[in-house]
C-alpha cells in the first residue's frame, strides 16, 4: 500500500517500484529508511515552496544519494556522492530516461553535500539536498508540521540511535578513500572518527604546486 502523506506518495512507476527494491536490497535498513525519509522531506519541501516538481526524478535522486557508500557501488578513487550519480545514471538508462533528466538525477546526487550551490539549481537537485539537510542535519525542521514529521517516521523508522548511526554509516563508506572529501563535508567525519587525521589544505596545494609565484 502506497501510503500518502499530505497527497504526496512514492511515485507509482515501474522504475520507481524497481528502484525501491534495488534500493532495499543493496542498502542497510539505516540507508534505505534514511533515503525513503529524504524523498518526503524533499517533496514536502517542494510542496510548500510550490516547485513544479517531476517527482519520479526526485525519488530517484533520493534513494540513490546514498549507494556510493554501499559496497556494491563503492569506488577507490571517486567521491562516494559520484558514486552514487553513476549508479542512477546506470540504472535510469535501463528505462529510457533522457538524458537531460538523467543529468538532472547525476547532479543532484552529486552535489548533495555541497551546500549553497543546489538551492540555486532545479528543483529537482535543490529538493534532494534540502530532504538530506532536513533529516541529517535538521534543517527546517519547524518548517514541517508535527503530523507531517511524525507520518513520516512512522512509515519510514528512524532510529533512536540515528545521528551516531549515520556518521558511522558515512565513515564505513569513505573510510578507505579519504582524499576523496577534500572539499566536502565529509572530511569532517574522518576527523571525529580518527582524530589525528589531517586533511588535505586548499592553502598548502596552492603553496606546494609547481609554480614559482
Amino acid at each position: 500500500m502506497n501510503l500518502k502523506i499530505n497527497g504526496i506518495a512514492i511515485p507509482d512507476t515501474k522504475m520507481a517500484r524497481e528502484a525501491t527494491q534495488l534500493v532495499r536490497d543493496t542498502e542497510s535498513d539505516l540507508l534505505f529508511h534514511h533515503s525513503s525519509r529524504v524523498y518526503y522531506w524533499a517533496a514536502l519541501a517542494g510542496q510548500r515552496r510550490e516547485l513544479k516538481v517531476d517527482h519520479e526524478l526526485l525519488y530517484i535522486g533520493c534513494m540513490f544519494h546514498d549507494m556510493g557508500l554501499t559496497h556494491e557501488h563503492c569506488s577507490c578513487d571517486k567521491r562516494f556522492e559520484v558514486d552514487g550519480a553513476f549508479a542512477a545514471q546506470d540504472f535510469m538508462r535501463q528505462y529510457g530516461v533522457n538524458q537531460a533528466d538523467i543529468d538532472k538525477v547525476w547532479t543532484a546526487i552529486a552535489l548533495h553535500t555541497t551546500p549553497g550551490i543546489p538551492e540555486f539549481m532545479a528543483p529537482e537537485i535543490a529538493l534532494v539536498t534540502a530532504g538530506v539537510e532536513m533529516d541529517v542535519l535538521g534543517i527546517d525542521y519547524d518548517k514541517f508540521s508535527d503530523e507531517q514529521r511524525e507520518q513520516v517516521v512512522k512509515l519510514h523508522p528512524r532510529p533512536t540511535a540515528f545521528k551516531e548511526e549515520i556518521i558511522q554509516a558515512f565513515y564505513d563508506g569513505i573510510k578507505n578513500k579519504p582524499a576523496t572529501t577534500f572539499g566536502n563535508v565529509k572530511a569532517d567525519v574522518i576527523q571525529d572518527k580518527e582524530p589525528g587525521f589531517e586533511p588535505l589544505n586548499f592553502c598548502s596545494i596552492i603553496r606546494a604546486s609547481r609554480w614559482a609565484g
